[in-house]
This record gives structure tokens, sequence and C-alpha cells, in this order.
């Protein structure tokens, strides 16, 4: 028997739309003939297989919806017929429907463990094997439904996750893109430390930050000596030098994440010392004069010091509703001009006494102690 022609003899004619593509598979001729009689009246469209060898070759040609097989076949009897079309990816979704003279119980069960999806007694009834074979196929037509929506709502999914995704990034370069700008919006281009608009800000969150929990916070200002002069005997090229290095001089001495050294504006600088009393505060300026020393960069024209010094000014306050900002930096000025006033390269702080205003000026090297009044 030539089992190909036979197989391409079955497929023809299949592109007609009908009910279902049911594939019959017994080895007796004449219960072919009636089942696909009466099947093809019904409007399915029938295949025939005369043995197991047939209905496997012709399941993997063209994919049926619904396989009705006998049991009782040579060869190959149909529990492994039906256990190899289960065992192929191919066609292991094809429901399959037996139907056989053999009514034991327990044919009945293996029948459904080798993968059968329904089981038919013979001698059968013509509505009962119809409405078996419709209730099938509306199950797999809705399973084929449900797949598709499936794939569909998968397929929605990933676009959705990938839009997400695309957001999320767009979101994220968007941000940082922010963060650059604000960031280049709150440095100085020359020294790469805070400008004038960042010092203002930082000033204004701790001073009511520290306000709420009653703590100090410290302002010093700090100012090159004769840095007119040395610009004009260096020239500006050198003088933008040695701004860059003293304004990490001063980060060298200021380092806790929650301080802040800012160009105050020209050759002045600022440091933000929040959670720091008078003597920290002290400190930190005593630092700072000693990393701007250590730099050793040569001054002839100034009047104090062959190399370059500042003159810092000190304030401590703790906020209250009876101070202001404005006062702490009036404060800390007045201290600045009182640390020029006593001769420069020391660093001053204001002192508020019941009896007004006094500084206290001090150099870290030198070690003079000088107190002078308002």
């Amino acid at each position: 028997m030539n089992h190909k022609k036979d197989v391409q003899i079955m497929i023809e004619g299949l592109d007609t739309p009908g009910k279902g593509n049911i594939l019959l598979v017994d080895d007796t001729p004449d219960n072919l003939r009636v089942l696909s009689s009466i099947l093809t009246k019904h409007g399915y469209h029938l295949r025939k297989a005369l043995n197991g060898e047939m209905a496997i070759t012709a399941a993997h040609a063209l994919i049926p919806d619904l396989i009705l097989m006998d049991i009782n076949m040579p060869y190959m009897n149909g529990y492994e017929v039906c256990t190899a079309l289960k065992q192929s990816e191919k066609t292991q979704n094809i429901p399959i429907i037996f139907i056989s003279v053999l009514d034991d119980v327990l044919d009945k069960v293996k029948a459904f463990q080798v993968g059968g999806i329904d089981y038919i007694t013979k001698p059968f009834q013509l509505e009962e094997v119809l409405a078996r074979i419709e209730n099938q196929l509306k199950i797999k037509r809705l399973q084929a439904e449900l797949q598709e929506k499936n794939r569909i709502l998968e397929e929605k999914n990933i676009l959705l996750v990938q839009e997400i995704d695309h957001r999320k990034r767009a979101e994220s370069d968007l941000q940082k893109a922010n963060e650059k700008l604000q960031q280049l919006a709150c440095i100085d281009g020359l020294t790469q430390v805070s400008n004038r608009r960042k010092f203002d800000e930082h000033l204004q969150q701790e001073w009511v930050r520290l306000g709420r929990q009653h703590n100090p916070l410290s302002l010093i200002l700090c100012d090159i000596d004769y840095f007119k002069a040395y610009n004009d005997t260096y020239g500006h090229p050198a003088g933008d030098e040695c701004l860059k290095q003293v304004a990490q001089a001063i980060c060298q001495a200021v380092k806790r994440p929650a301080d802040l050294v800012a160009r105050y504006g020209g050759e002045e600088f600022a440091a933000i010392l929040p959670h720091t009393n008078s003597t920290g505060a002290l400190s930190v300026a005593r630092k700072i004069q000693r990393q701007i020393q250590q730099l050793d960069i040569k001054h002839c024209a100034s009047d104090v010091c062959d190399i370059v010094t500042i003159s810092l000014g000190i304030c401590t306050l703790i906020p209250t509703g009876q101070e202001s900002i404005d006062a702490l930096i009036l404060s800390a000025d007045k201290a600045l001009y009182q640390a020029k006033q006593a001769g420069r390269n020391c660093y001053c702080t204001y002192l508020h006494q019941p009896e007004g205003e006094a500084f206290q000026c001090e150099n870290y090297q030198y070690g003079f102690s000088k107190k002078m009044p308002d």
C-alpha cells in the first residue's frame, strides 16, 4: 500500500470552509464509510486512515481539529497511536475521541490515561457521536480563542513593558540631565565649588532646619589677602589658578557632608557649618588657614607675608525668631573686617556679649590673640 499517495488523496479538497476537519481512524472500511457519510452530511471535512501508521502520517501532514479512533487495530492499536501523537510536539494538542466495542472500565480508564479526551462505546447512537464531536470542537475553538487572546495580551504586555522601560530610561536620562543642569547652575565655573546661589539656598535650608532643632549654625567668611596686588603682579591667569587652589584647600579643611564651601564673590569664600558651635568653628578656621599656608603660593606684593594668606571672619548663632540670616552674615562680615584691621593673615570670631559686640582675633601659626571691641 502506498501510504504517501493515500495521504495525498485524503488531504485534497480540504480548503473549503466547514464545521471542522476530522480524521477517522479504523481498520474496518465499512465503519469508515458509515461515519464518513454521516459526518460529511453534517458539514464536517473527513479524512480516513485504515491503520495507526497512516493515522500518524496524516495527522502530521495536516493537523486535524479532532481524531475519532478505534482501539483494536493491527500493528498499532489505538492506545499506541494516541501515545505516539501525544509524544509529538506537533500533534500533542489534537483532541482524540476513542470509538470502540470495548466497554470495560479498565479499557476506558486506559484510554484517558494515554491522552484520550472522550470515549464512545460501539454500537453508538448518532446523536451522541454528533454531540460529543461538537462539544470537543467547541472546547477546542474556545481554547484556540483563549490562546489567541492570551497571545495578543502577551504581545501587548511585552509592548507595555518595553514602553515602561523606555519611559523609565527617558525619565532617568531627563533626571540626570536636570541634575547636571542643577549642578551646573549651583557650581562656580572657575573654582568648582558651590556658587553664591547655592550658598544662599543652603544657608536658608540649614537656618530653618537648625531653628527647629535649636542647634548652632556657624559661618566662616574668607578673603584672600591683597589679591588685587597678586593679580596686578602675576596676571589674571595666575590669579585664576590661585583661586582654584585656595578653594580646594578650604574644601580639604571642611569635609563633613552637611558642610558647604562656596565662592562668596571675587576672592571671597564662605563655609557653612551646621551643628557647629564657636569652638568647632574656630577649629575649622585654623585648619583652613593651615591648608592655605601649606599651599606656599608666592606673593611678593603682599604687605603681610611673602606667600598667599587669607583672613577669616567667624560667627556662630542658634537660629531663633529674634535673629535672622542677615544677622549671621553681617556678624561674620564684621569679624572678617576686624581680621583685616588686626593685620590680616588671621581669623577673627564675632562675640556677642551683654555689653556689646566684641571680636577675638588669632593666627594659628604665630599664636597671637587680640580682643578688639567694635
